[in-house]
C-alpha cells in the first residue's frame, strides 16, 4: 500500500505543482506592450483611447463583406466584456461607406448586446491611413480601406499584443476572419488586460486603506 502511495506522490505532485505555476502565469501575466504612446484619437469628442481599453478596429467601404466579421466579433470577444465601463470597440468607417447599410449593421447587432460601448466613427480614408500607420504593424489596409486586423489598445495608448506567440511570433493585430483567433487568442488576451487593471486598481484601494 505504501508503495503505491509513495508512486502517487512522484506522479501526481510534479503534475499539481505545474498546473499552479501555470495557472499562476496566465492570471498575472501582463499582455506585452508592442507600440507606445499612439497619438489620441481626434475624430469624435465623444470617443477618445486614453483612459480606456479599446478594441480597435477598421471597416472598410464593402461593409457587406465585413458584416459577418462584425457579427463574430460581437458574440467572440465585445459580449463578454460588455459590461465593464471602461472597455470599448471603435470602428473607424470611411465617409463614403452607405448610412443605410451602417444603420443596419448597428441595429442587427443591437439586437444581441448593449452597443453603448461599440462606436462607429466617420471620416476621412485619409485619416484612417495615418491612425492605422500609427500603429507600426507589418499588415496593410485592404483596397476598400479597411482591414480585416483588429487591435487592442490600453489605457494609457499603448498597442498590446503578444510578442512570444506560437504561430506568428509577434502578434500585433487579431484576424476577425478566424473565429478559433477570436475565441482563442483574442478572448484570452483581454481577460488578461481587465486582469491587470483590476489587480491594479485593487492595489491602488488597498495602498489608499494602510
Amino acid at each position: 500500500m505504501k508503495k503505491f502511495i509513495v508512486l502517487g506522490v512522484l506522479f501526481i505532485l510534479p503534475i499539481v505543482a505545474y498546473l499552479f505555476f501555470a495557472s499562476g502565469v496566465h492570471n498575472f501575466a501582463k499582455l506585452p506592450v508592442l507600440e507606445e504612446q499612439l497619438p489620441e484619437l481626434s475624430l469624435d469628442q465623444k470617443v477618445k483611447l486614453q483612459n480606456k481599453i479599446t478594441v480597435l478596429g477598421f471597416l472598410g467601404s464593402t461593409i457587406e463583406r465585413e458584416g459577418g466579421d462584425l457579427f463574430n466579433l460581437n458574440q467572440k470577444i465585445f459580449k463578454p466584456f460588455a459590461a465593464f465601463d471602461d472597455f470599448q470597440f471603435v470602428y473607424l468607417v470611411p465617409e463614403e461607406i452607405d448610412d443605410a447599410a451602417l444603420e443596419k449593421v448597428s441595429y442587427e447587432l443591437g439586437q444581441l448586446v448593449d452597443l453603448s460601448n461599440w462606436y462607429f466613427i466617420k471620416t476621412s480614408q485619409e485619416r484612417i491611413n495615418t491612425v492605422f500607420d500609427n500603429l507600426n504593424t507589418p499588415y496593410s489596409l485592404e483596397a476598400d480601406g479597411g482591414s480585416p486586423y483588429i487591435f487592442i489598445i490600453d489605457k494609457d495608448r499603448n498597442l498590446r499584443g503578444r510578442d512570444d506567440d506560437e504561430d506568428y511570433g509577434v502578434l500585433y493585430g487579431y484576424d476577425s476572419t478566424d473565429i478559433a483567433e477570436l475565441a482563442d487568442k483574442m478572448k484570452d488576451d483581454v481577460k488578461i488586460i481587465l486582469a491587470e487593471y483590476r489587480l491594479a486598481l485593487k492595489k491602488n484601494n488597498a495602498d489608499r486603506k494602510k
